[in-house]
């Protein structure tokens, strides 16, 4: 009798430690599709040309999109630029952004981002090459419209003479799909 009463209870531990393990697959997979479904992918492409002038940029970015008002990401960004017997340079670097979207349709954003900017001048021209690291803290409003938001934003760390970009107010048009 004890004996079968062993036998029953590890039959019925078994039981309840593969159902506890499974129980949790189920969670763990509920959890992985749900944090998916939450993640919205978008970025940047730009290109600007001109004489002798060439530069372009690719810019993917993920965020999170924590309920309808909040989300937080990070994003890449690469960018070459060349201006014929002159220089080129190459930039790489990363951002982590937050939207707030304080209606549907109005957005507030803050994004920080940091560059590694290389830059190699002709030979000819007697300017130092360089190889710097740059901040840029950017603050920004835009209207949003579905996937699409519009706006400006500005560097509150912009330095005049590292900056990537000639002025520290920039428009923006993001893509979030």
């Amino acid at each position: 009798m004890i004996k079968h009463f062993f036998s029953i209870n590890k039959i019925i531990i078994t039981i309840t430690f593969f159902s506890f393990i499974g129980f949790q697959n189920l969670n763990a997979q509920e959890y992985k599709n749900n944090f998916w479904s939450h993640v919205r992918y978008g970025g940047g492409i730009g290109l600007n040309f001109g004489s002798g002038f060439f530069s372009g940029t690719l810019a993917p970015s993920a965020i999170y999109q924590f309920d309808q008002r909040f989300a937080l990401g990070l994003g890449l960004n690469f960018t070459y630029n060349s201006e014929k017997n002159i220089y080129h340079s190459t930039i790489l670097g990363g951002s982590l952004i937050g939207l707030y979207n304080i209606i549907p349709q109005i957005q507030l954003s803050a994004e920080f981002e940091e560059l590694n900017v290389n830059r190699k001048f002709e030979p000819y021209l007697n300017f130092r090459n360089k190889n710097y690291w740059i901040p840029a803290l950017y603050l920004g409003a835009g209207y949003r419209n579905g996937p699409v938001a519009f706006g400006i934003r500005y560097d509150v760390l912009y330095n005049d003479n590292k900056s990537i970009y000639s002025e520290p107010w920039a428009p923006f048009i993001r893509f979030y799909f």
